[in-house]
């Protein structure tokens, strides 16, 4: 009945017949990415209560999973244009299946960080394969609702997320507790991996780039030289040798881009493009987003930590009240691109003072108004959050893809998620440290020292915004 479509298929102008059902399936594939982050997070208290673990381990636990996103991500595109976004798609799926049982087995936090990185490799080897069949997939006026229904359920995702992920941990399905919100994933993995062999066709990119497996392997440590101290530093003391690998990771990364631009016959498809690098507005652009993604990253994994270790939140309970983060950014969504082509890089900026502002907020009300019973003064600047939220991240990827040409656009395409996933490493590993620091004074002196820093990040990247440039997007 549902026969996949063969490369020679691919090479007609007719639309693939199930092309439809394609999408549904790449689309929840997506999302199941999605929706680990987020159920995941809600069940930290309760991981580290059964495993036991330092606070760093607790990071780690969310921020392996990112970090290991961020270093595969783009050598996994080049392995779908390279070998077929099918056969990528569906192994990362199954890879995704496999982490997900691993992590909710894990009887120690080593065993569970480990898993959860596999898991966040095993996602970013299926999100790339996601937007690129469905860019060959649609054309035209079907391409532009595609993405549309890809954005929404994307917003849902994560909102649904928070919410699943509560009820799961506080009703203890099946006497399974926090290992259930791993094992919620896999069935899903494996009802898509077998849909997939149906539905997706199969697709290539002619004169694909191959990997760069050393490339890769410099940056992936590079990344961790850099996200190590960051969450393990207090734990050596902040010794010498800490601030050492820190700066070490930062050259290698550098080292990375200038050995693929020393060569011209490598700087096609370089994973650290040097001359997108060095280009004032495209790298004022990823300056921007790393420190955004990482303030707001961080400030909605402390607020949960803060929720449930502070406030003895239960999980189901802090998931429902940081549904308002996604009900926020939900709301402007369908007004953000008419805002970005009137107002460029301005809408950036309200998008980080707004963002601001709402961490303060939620901040001034936090000692007197967040009980078990009189939740909803937290609302509105959780709310705002989310505003702010859509009003940079949408606006803020129109114009950083403004400013790069032609040539760049796939790898500029992949240094953009690269850095969006990093931020939120470096964010969550960062702002988790600074909130167990203080947490020997009492859960609140942690939330105002980690929410004055988040709000700073944000002033920062607002000022940075007025280095983009002021124009409207080209093609906006």
């Amino acid at each position: 009945m549902f026969g996949p479509i063969t490369a020679e298929n691919d090479r007609t102008d007719a639309p693939y017949r199930w092309r439809w059902a394609a999408m549904v399936v790449l689309v929840l594939g997506f999302m199941l990415d999605l929706l680990n982050v987020t159920v995941v997070n809600v069940g930290l208290p309760a991981i580290q209560a059964d495993l036991g673990g330092t606070s760093a381990q607790v990071g780690w636990v969310a921020t392996a999973y990112l970090l290991a996103f961020a270093a595969t991500m783009m050598t996994s595109a080049r392995l779908g244009d390279l070998w077929g976004r099918k056969r990528v798609f569906l192994t990362g799926l199954g890879g995704f299946a496999v982490a997900g049982a691993l992590s909710a087995l894990a009887q120690s936090p080593g065993e569970l960080i480990a898993a959860r990185a596999a898991q966040g490799a095993a996602a970013a080897i299926v999100a790339p394969q996601v937007l690129a069949s469905l860019f060959v997939l649609f054309r035209g006026p079907e391409r532009a609702t595609v993405l549309g229904v890809f954005g929404v359920v994307a917003g849902f995702a994560q909102a649904g997320g928070l919410v699943l992920g509560g009820v799961l941990v506080t009703a203890d399905v099946a006497g399974l507790g926090w290992r259930a919100a791993f094992w919620v994933t896999v069935p899903g993995a494996v009802v898509l991996l077998v849909l997939g062999l149906w539905l997706i066709p199969e697709n290539r990119a002619e004169g694909a780039h191959r990997p760069r497996w050393l490339a890769a392997a410099g940056l992936t440590a590079g990344l961790v030289a850099i996200v190590f101290p960051l969450l393990e530093g207090r734990s050596y003391h902040w010794a010498a040798w800490t601030w050492l690998l820190f700066v070490a990771g930062i050259a290698l990364v550098v080292l990375v881009a200038a050995a693929e631009h020393r060569r011209a016959d490598r700087r096609g498809g370089a994973l650290l493009p040097w001359e997108l690098l060095r280009e004032g507005n495209s790298g004022v652009a990823l300056i921007v987003q790393l420190v955004a993604f990482a303030a707001f990253s961080g400030f909605q994994l402390i607020f949960v930590l803060w929720l449930q270790d502070g406030r003895h939140y239960t999980a189901l309970r802090a998931g429902l009240v940081t549904v308002a983060f996604s009900v926020g950014a939900l709301a402007v969504a369908p007004l953000v691109g008419r805002l970005t082509v009137r107002f460029g890089r301005r809408t950036v900026i309200a998008g980080t003072l707004l963002g601001a502002i709402g961490a303060l907020a939620v901040l001034a009300v936090s000692r007197t108004a967040a009980t078990e019973t009189d939740i909803w003064p937290l609302v509105p600047g959780l709310f705002v959050i989310g505003v702010g939220i859509n009003l940079v991240q949408p606006p803020l990827t129109t114009l950083f893809l403004s400013t790069v040409p032609p040539h760049y656009a796939g790898s500029a395409s992949g240094l953009w998620t690269t850095a969006q996933q990093f931020g939120g490493a470096l964010g969550v590993a960062s702002l988790s440290t600074l909130f167990f620091a203080d947490t020997t004074n009492g859960y609140e002196t942690g939330l105002t020292t980690t929410t004055f820093t988040i709000a700073a990040a944000l002033a920062t990247a607002a000022a940075l915004c007025l280095a983009l440039p002021s124009r409207k997007p080209a093609g906006a």
